[in-house]
């Protein structure tokens, strides 16, 4: 995929991205590192940190830590802080999923999901506030199109991401000008464990598909992108804004557009 950003845009910034071993969150890493950043990534198994840091390369660094967990967090970024510098970007990222209805969904399982993505959410953003390069930070959150579109058998993730997006709007508000804080809310991404895991069969993922203005999937490397503008000075008027990076899945049913394009 073609960059429309120069290679040293990021040169001499630390970015730490918060679920960054794998999916999305990865492909935002290694385009950080790609640029120039240094880069740390953070998530509960030691093993896969390290790997994503390896897979990342530019000496990136891989941390253990459970966003669920303030202080854990707060140490993670604490070391980053101390072995890259004060943190210019940070991204949260880190989140749960999964289809269940909601007399089907115990009070821990409603628990889970928020813990991990509003929560930890919160725990990275808070945690991260004094460790930060001001002024001129940027955070981004990963929310999705739940937090603004009801989707049944995902009570949990449209509650968190709600959450998420109101959050973000409350600490560009707290925090500005010093920082600025947006959120990005991808669609349908190829080959990423969400996109597995809600559309785990041909005809859900044929639903999915068919809401698509662009008629395609999204991939990760157009999120990363997203990532980078918001990091940007492109995007330096820009705070508590959600990017939508999901082809125009989430504006209305795509079908019906075919359905006009056969009337005309």
């Amino acid at each position: 995929m073609m960059s429309t950003f120069r290679d040293d845009l990021l040169a001499g910034k630390t970015a730490f991205v918060a679920g960054g071993t794998s999916g999305i969150n990865l492909g935002i890493a290694k385009r950080f590192a790609e640029l120039g950043a240094k880069v740390a990534v953070a998530g509960r198994d030691p093993e896969k940190a390290q790997r994503a840091a390896a897979e990342i390369g530019h000496d990136a660094i891989g941390l253990s830590g459970d966003v669920r967990d303030y202080a854990a967090i707060r140490g993670v970024m604490e070391t980053v802080a101390d072995k890259l510098g004060p943190m210019d970007i940070v991204i949260s990222g880190a989140a749960g999923n999964f289809l269940a209805p909601v007399l089907g969904m115990s009070a821990n399982a409603f628990r889970t999901v928020v813990d991990i993505d509003l929560n930890g959410t919160f725990n990275v953003f808070r945690g991260c506030h004094d460790l930060l390069n001001r002024p001129g930070a940027s955070l981004i959150a990963i929310t999705a199109g739940q937090a603004v579109n009801a989707s049944a058998l995902q009570a949990h993730a449209c509650a968190a991401k709600a959450g998420i997006n109101q959050l973000i709007r409350v600490l560009a508000l707290e925090w500005g000008p010093e920082v600025r804080v947006n959120g990005i809310s991808p669609g349908p991404i190829e080959g990423t464990e969400g996109m597995a895991r809600l559309a785990p069969d041909a005809a859900s993922r044929q639903a999915h598909y068919d809401r698509i203005a662009m008629k395609r999937w999204g991939e990760i490397g157009e999120v990363a992108e997203s990532a980078v503008f918001l990091c940007s000075p492109a995007a330096g008027y820009i705070t508590g804004t959600i990017l939508d990076c999901d082809g125009g899945s989430q504006i209305g049913d795509a079908s019906r557009g075919d359905l006009a394009k056969g009337m005309a």
